[in-house]
């Protein structure tokens, strides 16, 4: 295992609900922990947090629980059963999903306070282009965005990428197809997208893998397991595999924006 930097922080947004972006952080962060990484998963889905169900975890404390002042940011992070660390977001609660300035802020330098030892940060963000999501993505090194192959999901991704970069001037996004019949399929389709990219935005996106369809992926969300877990040798185990290898293929990022600072500063690195 590859000595990193300090903590890579990776943001994973959609464009629509519904294309298994949780179902990608989850899966990602289990196979980065089996590689002998220390990961850490932030559910920044605030109002409809719901990773801690995919991890099979029950967490007492969420990070509106922070907000309030009745906990701190590293009270409420709990261990769940694969090894990943979990901030837990609110699930059901109508003011998380719409939170200040300000909010946002406090919990991005609060990140910087942590004294974890944290190689892959990966950070579930709410689908859509709220400003808290876009908020969070700026404070992230790296962006994946999860794409089905359906015109609601490419257009909306497009969407969600024309913002990051016209309106944020973002880059280091990369696409992960998701739900595919083959690598060719998500292959095809990445083509098609990142054209459009190039033609309209003049920047081109980044690909690693697509995540091959696989019943037994909601079969094993139905179990509260990563399908690492569940299917070692499934087809959607061998591709999250696969993304694990591809994401820490990438040169690590050691340089960081003023936001980036607060989110990564304090989370010492692997020794």
């Amino acid at each position: 295992m590859n000595k990193l930097p300090g903590t890579q922080v990776i943001g994973v947004a959609s464009g629509k609900g519904g294309v298994g972006k949780t179902t990608v952080c989850v899966n990602l962060a289990v196979a980065l922990k089996l590689l002998g990484y220390e990961v850490m998963l932030f559910d920044a889905d605030l109002g409809l947090a719901n990773a801690q169900i995919a991890l099979g975890a029950k967490c007492t404390h969420n990070i509106g629980h922070f907000l309030s002042g009745e906990k701190t940011l590293q009270e409420i992070i709990m261990t769940t059963r694969s090894g990943v660390r979990l901030v837990p977001g609110g699930s059901g609660i109508q003011e998380m999903a719409d939170l200040s300035p300000a909010q946002i802020q406090r919990i991005v330098e609060a990140f910087g306070t942590l004294e974890e030892q944290v190689d892959y940060l990966i950070v579930d963000m709410a689908a859509g282009i709220a400003p808290s999501v876009l908020a969070f993505m700026a404070a992230c090194q790296r962006r994946l965005i999860v794409v089905r192959d359906d015109p609601a999901s490419i257009a909306d991704a497009y969407g969600t990428i024309k913002v990051l970069i016209r309106d944020h001037g973002l880059d280091e996004i990369f696409l992960v197809p998701n739900g595919l019949s083959s690598q060719h399929d998500g292959e095809n389709l990445f083509e098609r997208i990142n054209q459009v990219c190039l033609r309209f935005l003049n920047q081109g996106v980044g690909y690693l893998t697509t995540i091959e369809s696989d019943e037994r992926i909601l079969a094993a969300l139905k179990k509260y397991q990563s399908i690492l877990e569940f299917s070692a040798d499934s087809t959607g185990a061998t591709d999250f595999r696969r993304l694990a290898e591809k994401v820490r293929e990438l040169e690590p990022m050691v340089t960081a924006t003023e936001d980036l600072r607060f989110f990564a500063s304090g989370m010492t690195q692997s020794s």
